[in-house]
C-alpha cells in the first residue's frame, strides 16, 4: 500500500502564542532562526544551561527570552508550543511527557515518534507563504523543494494578491457568487500555457 501524508497543515498566529525551546545547542538556534524568519513577532523562551554565541545573537532579533537552567516542567507553563533539542533523550522523552499530560503541542527534534507537529520547509513572498512537508521523512527533500518554490513563485505574487483582495471587497453578492467569481476571474492562473 502507498504511504500518504496525513499531517493536517495550519498556519499559527505565532504573535498570539507563547513557544518554548529546551535546549540551547546548535538544533536550538536553528529552530529559533526557521521561527523568526517566519514570524518575526513570535513570543519565544528558550531554556538551557548554556547558548552557542549564535542563539544569543538572534536572540536579540525578536521577543526572546533566555533562561539559563536546566529543564524543570515548571518551564511548559503559559506555553503552547514547546520544542524540544537537547542531545540527552532522557530531557527530550520527559519534555514530551509533561507535554502530553498538558495538552501543550511538541516536537522533539529528530524524533518523529516525540512530535505532534514537523517544521517543513516554507516560502515567504510578501503574503505568500507556501509550506512544505515530507512527514518527517526528508528534512532535505523539503529544503530543495523550497528553494524550487522560490524560484518559481513570481516576485509580483504579493502584488497580485493585494489587488484580488482589493477586488474581492467590490464584488457584491453572498458567499457562493464571490468565490465563483473570484475563481473565474483567477483561472487563468494555472492554465498551462499551450506550446
Amino acid at each position: 500500500m502507498e504511504e500518504r501524508n496525513n499531517l493536517y497543515p495550519i498556519f499559527l498566529k505565532a504573535k498570539q502564542l507563547k513557544v518554548l525551546i529546551v535546549g540551547g545547542g546548535f538544533v536550538a538556534e536553528e529552530k529559533l532562526g526557521f521561527l523568526l524568519k517566519s514570524s518575526p513577532d513570535a513570543h519565544v523562551t528558550i531554556v538551557s544551561p548554556m547558548f552557542r554565541e549564535g542563539t544569543v545573537e538572534l536572540a536579540k532579533q525578536g521577543d526572546v527570552t533566555l533562561v539559563e537552567a536546566e529543564y524543570n516542567k515548571k518551564y511548559l507553563k503559559g506555553h503552547h508550543i514547546v520544542v524540544a533539542t537537547t542531545n540527552k533523550q532522557e530531557v527530550n522523552a520527559k519534555v514530551y511527557k509533561h507535554c502530553r499530560k498538558r495538552s501543550i503541542l511538541v516536537n522533539v527534534a529528530d524524533n518523529p515518534p516525540y512530535c505532534d507537529f514537523y517544521m517543513g520547509g516554507i516560502v515567504t513572498k510578501g503574503n505568500v507563504k507556501v509550506a512544505i512537508s515530507t512527514n518527517g521523512k526528508s528534512p532535505t527533500t523539503a529544503k530543495r523543494l523550497r528553494q524550487f518554490f522560490e524560484d518559481v513563485l513570481p516576485e509580483n505574487v504579493d502584488e497580485l494578491v493585494i489587488n484580488l483582495n482589493k477586488y474581492r471587497k467590490t464584488i457584491k453578492g453572498d458567499f457562493e457568487q464571490k468565490v465563483e467569481k473570484l475563481n473565474e476571474f483567477t483561472k487563468g492562473l494555472i492554465e498551462k500555457k499551450e506550446a
